[in-house]
């Protein structure tokens, strides 16, 4: 143990036996601008989420042509597909725009090649009218764990459709292990890499399932329906390249040990700097049937794509919003209502937004309740769910060992089930290690949630309770800070700004 983690441990042990807990307005965690924060504690760095690692915001590409143009009316009674797909395929690389007006959609609408972005001029102004769901259109029949049919599109898929191909490069081995929070890794001497690569490290799970057991910090729950060997993948880049040391840009999530099969391979999708933005989904008010009657209204799907993003997103009546599968996406400003009647658990879809890894989704707004507001699940890491506020929030961790993910300052509305989540028996808890839950605000008291939900690494930083503080550097951490005097209130944009030493929160740059 490191010289300034004793001092952290000894430090929380004294204030907690103490009964000190929130009497300062930031975590003992973080300090006021980080001061006693270090990259081997129990507080991960969060703050690579995003396009471009979060350091810029999307650009403002060029318009290169106008869906009209390939004969579009947005008249909300012609057909505008194939005037959509025309633009999609024919179009060079930039900005199609979507100009004021009502598009009726009928089929999926392929986002393949990079650099496309299909912008509107505004939700309230250019509305894509989806009256046909997936299963409809291409028909994808599938069973849930339990074995009960429905539709694959229940978890999946999306009337625009923005999918890659991932690239890696050949696999070079890491013969030598490295502790979690270091930023250094020993590879074969037979490697090209070279500062500026995007690079993933992979990991195979040994026959004893120990690497399962380290992403829940000891504490996997029951894992039998799991299928094992699992493979684990951590995103980063090259900073520095010494012979065989290489030097990454984020500290590990996770230990590497020689145990699993450890390779580094560099990394790159075919689909990357596209985008959707300015524009509303709206699909039929009809009632919602309930969990796992889904047939597919839902608005954007992303599979394997790097550096892309979704901006001014409105998404009504949708049985699921969106699905960023990618790396290194933003999801910006995205609000999902509906009008369609209610199931019998109130909600009016099944998952609002679900992400992979190191995706940030800011400036949320959930005006409805879905099964699963939003979703973390398969291993990911690194995703950011920020600045945001919901009816009723569920933080659905569906089980699969999701860890070292963050929800920071959210106004979370009632709280009657914020730790409610999905998943199929035996599949592990919730949540894996140090996922961290940090100012979320609500109207009813909260408490450390139940035993299934996740290991005692968790972090739980100024939410709405009661309770009082409980500080175990080696066990669960409650810190019961007020949540509205939080300092800072918005922890992925304070170690965001620390590390690329700006000069206020959020100061991203074009």
């Amino acid at each position: 143990m490191s010289s300034s983690r004793s001092f952290i441990t000894i430090l929380a042990c004294t204030m907690a036996a103490a009964g000190v807990g929130g009497a300062e307005p930031y975590s003992k965690l973080w300090g006021s601008m980080g001061g006693r924060w270090t990259a081997d504690s129990r507080l991960p760095d969060f703050s690579h989420a995003g396009y471009h690692e979060g350091e810029r915001v999307p650009p403002t590409v060029p318009v290169v042509a106008n869906v009209r143009d390939f004969g579009a009316q947005g008249d909300g009674r012609s057909d505008d597909t194939e005037a959509f797909l025309e633009a999609l395929s024919k179009s060079q690389p930039g900005a199609i725009l979507v100009p004021a007006g009502r598009y009726k959609i009928t089929q999926i609408l392929p986002i393949h090649r990079p650099g496309v972005v299909l912008r509107g001029e505004g939700i309230a102004k250019t509305i894509l009218q989806c009256p046909v769901p997936l299963e409809t259109i291409r028909p994808n029949p599938g069973k849930t764990t339990s074995g009960k049919p429905t539709s694959n599109y229940s978890w999946s898929g999306g009337i625009v459709d923005m999918k890659g191909k991932t690239r890696l490069g050949k696999p070079v081995s890491i013969p030598v292990g490295s502790s979690r929070g270091s930023t250094r890794i020993t590879v074969r001497e037979d490697h090209d890499f070279r500062v500026g690569d995007r690079v993933v490290v992979q990991m195979v799970d040994d026959s004893k399932g120990s690497l399962l057991s380290h992403i829940y910090s000891g504490d996997p729950g029951p894992t039998a329906k799991i299928r094992k060997p699992i493979r684990i993948e951590l995103h980063t880049q090259i900073e520095e390249v010494d012979g065989t040391r290489i030097t990454l840009d984020r500290p590990l999530r996770l230990d590497i040990e020689p145990r699993w099969k450890p390779t580094v391979s560099t990394w790159k999708s075919t689909v990357s700097e596209s985008g959707i933005e300015d524009l509303t989904f709206e699909f039929p008010d009809q009632p919602y049937g309930g969990h796992f009657s889904e047939l597919g209204f839902n608005a954007i799907a992303m599979g394997d794509v790097g550096d892309c993003w979704a901006r001014n997103i409105h998404i009504r009546n949708a049985d699921s919003g969106i699905f960023a599968r990618g790396v290194r996406v933003s999801l910006l400003n995205i609000t999902l209502s509906s009008e369609r009647k209610v199931d019998n658990q109130k909600c009016t879809g099944h998952h609002g937004i679900s992400v992979g890894s190191e995706v940030l989704c800011q400036g949320f707004d959930f005006r409805t309740r879905f099964i699963h507001d939003i979703t973390m699940t398969n291993f990911h890491s690194g995703s950011v769910f920020s600045n945001g506020k919901a009816v009723d929030f569920s933080m659905d961790h569906h089980r699969r060992g999701p860890f070292e993910n963050l929800v920071t300052n959210v106004d979370a509305g009632e709280g009657s089930r914020l730790w409610k989540c999905g998943g199929g028996k035996d599949l592990g808890k919730h949540c894996g290690a140090r996922g961290t839950f940090w100012n979320i605000r609500t109207k009813r008291p909260q408490k450390w949630p139940f035993s299934g939900f996740g290991p005692p690494s968790m972090n739980l930083v100024g939410l709405t309770t009661k309770e009082d503080s409980q500080l175990d550097p080696e066990g669960q951490w409650f810190e019961a800070v007020p949540p509205e005097a939080m300092e800072p209130a918005n922890l992925h944009e304070a170690q965001l700004t620390r590390r690329m030493g700006w000069s206020d929160p959020g100061e991203v740059r074009d």
